[in-house]
């Protein structure tokens, strides 16, 4: 079954090929790293980690890179603001961004070029565009001509007419049109700047992609991917640079993820409603975060609010306690038996036909562009009949065999979605292992009122047990 995914620059469904067998190179614009990432910056981290890991499960090698934009106005006003320098404020937040994504699961870049880091590669890519006559110099700026590109608005599906009309662009008698674009910005008295053929200055936002992308990509990238607010202008502006000079697709693929919403409202900080992930983090389980990014189609967009974070906590727990329960059966089971006498013994042939059907199901899912949703569902179809085979205490010689499919083909699924997160495990103290055995007791001898107020007792100390057929399982609130 064929990969396909939904190309933004054609607006359907393609079969994926890569440009180089079992190789992908992949570029996705990462944060302005002048604070923390809000859940709109999130989103694409959490989506294209997935795109990444079920690329890798295919058996390809992804080239993954994220950039950092370390350098523009906000940063420049953010370190006036704090009485510091504009890389010891990048530095910070590039800092709070490897914790926010570490806690929310997503695996770190092949790559994370910073802007400061190439300087020179922009400005040697800006030289390239002025000596073609596709930019021009005027008072220390250089700008891109958008005329002399004629495609451009081929990736957003607008002309140049129609952005004239549509789009309030702010004049500037510098520019030879207004809908011309800056390449690099002459320095201002006091900015951080960088020497050039036209002057110190700092770059324009949109050309620091496409030189970055060139240089650690290549020319021709296989997937290009972002937020759908960066279709126009930022990624229509790289087309249109990049393709000035290589005559060269930009990219084959280019995929945007949709908006998120706060309570039904478009999130912006003129609202006051953007949401922090260092928050969440705090309030929800990060794997929830993860949940609700992925539980929706990722071209649609999104709507945040406490109940949706709320249900898809429940939603994750069900999932995780499901492969908690198992992983505790089998350990039950097997009494420290080692890991190849658990190999030993093969699945009965109904639970094995069961499990090959929900991972061609999560398998389909994902090659139709994706389909986190309803991947998600086949991992819901995964619980369900983890639980049921758990209830029905199922004894016999193929049991760890049974237990262990039911594991391995767990891990497939959450290895692409990541909603189980790696947990370091945690020991009991002597009190509490004492009040677990006491409360067996207790049920053992049919005091189920002392049963329930140990239960309450741990449940207050942020000790949850579940009892199982296989006995009883405790992990941390």
């Amino acid at each position: 079954m064929t990969l396909h995914i939904y190309n933004t620059m054609t607006r359907r469904k393609e079969p994926f090929i890569s440009i180089h067998p079992d190789k992908v190179n992949m570029y996705v614009c990462g944060p302005t790293v002048y604070d923390y990432i809000h859940i709109g910056n999130a989103r694409p981290q959490i989506f294209f980690d997935v795109v990444r890991r079920y690329l890798e499960t295919l058996g390809y090698n992804v080239n993954y890179v994220v950039n950092f934009t370390d350098v523009d106005d906000r940063l420049i006003r953010k370190a006036a603001e704090l009485g510091s320098t504009v890389p010891e404020v990048a530095d910070r937040f590039i800092q709070a961004f490897y914790e926010d994504i570490d806690g929310i699961g997503v695996r770190r870049a092949s790559q994370n070029p910073r802007v400061m880091d190439n300087m020179s590669e922009i400005t040697a890519y800006i030289a390239e565009l002025v000596e073609r006559g596709f930019a021009y110099e005027s008072g220390g700026d250089v700008y891109f001509h958008t005329k002399k590109f004629h495609d451009y608005g081929k990736l957003s599906h607008q002309n140049i007419e129609e952005l004239q009309l549509g789009i309030r662009i702010e004049v500037d008698e510098r520019k030879e049109n207004p809908e011309d674009f800056v390449l690099w910005k002459a320095a201002k008295p006091g900015e951080i700047s960088w020497p050039s053929p036209w002057g110190d200055g700092r770059p324009g936002w949109h050309i620091e992609c496409s030189a970055m992308a060139r240089k650690y990509l290549g020319e021709t990238l296989d997937i290009h991917g972002g937020g759908q607010d960066l279709q126009f202008p930022h990624h229509e502006c790289e087309v249109a640079q990049s393709e000035s000079i290589t005559g060269k697709p930009l990219a084959n693929v280019w995929m945007h993820n949709g908006y998120i919403h706060i309570n039904n409202e478009k999130m912006s900080k003129s609202l006051g409603n953007g949401v922090l992930v260092k928050d969440l983090r705090k309030q929800y389980q990060p794997a929830a975060l993860r949940y609700f990014m992925l539980a929706t189609h990722y071209r649609n967009p999104l709507n945040f609010s406490e109940e949706a974070m709320v249900q898809a906590e429940k939603s994750v727990s069900r999932i995780a306690n499901a492969m908690a329960n198992v992983q505790h059966a089998l350990q039950m089971v097997t009494n420290g038996a080692g890991a190849e006498a658990v190999h030993e013994q093969e699945p009965d042939d109904t639970l094995q036909a069961k499990l090959a059907g929900i991972l061609d199901t999560f398998d389909a899912k994902m090659r139709d562009d994706f389909n986190t949703a309803d991947a998600i569902t086949a991992m819901f179809e995964w619980a369900s009949e983890a639980n049921t085979y758990l209830q029905q205490g199922a004894q016999g010689a193929q049991q760890t065999g049974n237990l262990q499919a039911l594991l391995d083909a767990f891990e497939a699924m959450n290895d692409v979605l990541g909603l189980v997160m790696d947990q370091e495990d945690e020991l009991l103290d002597e009190e509490v292992d004492q009040l677990i055995q006491e409360r067996n007791d207790a049920r053992k001898a049919k005091n189920w009122a002392r049963a329930d107020e140990i239960r309450d007792l741990l449940t207050a100390q942020g000790i949850l047990l579940e009892d199982t057929p296989q006995g009883v399982r405790w992990r941390r609130k």
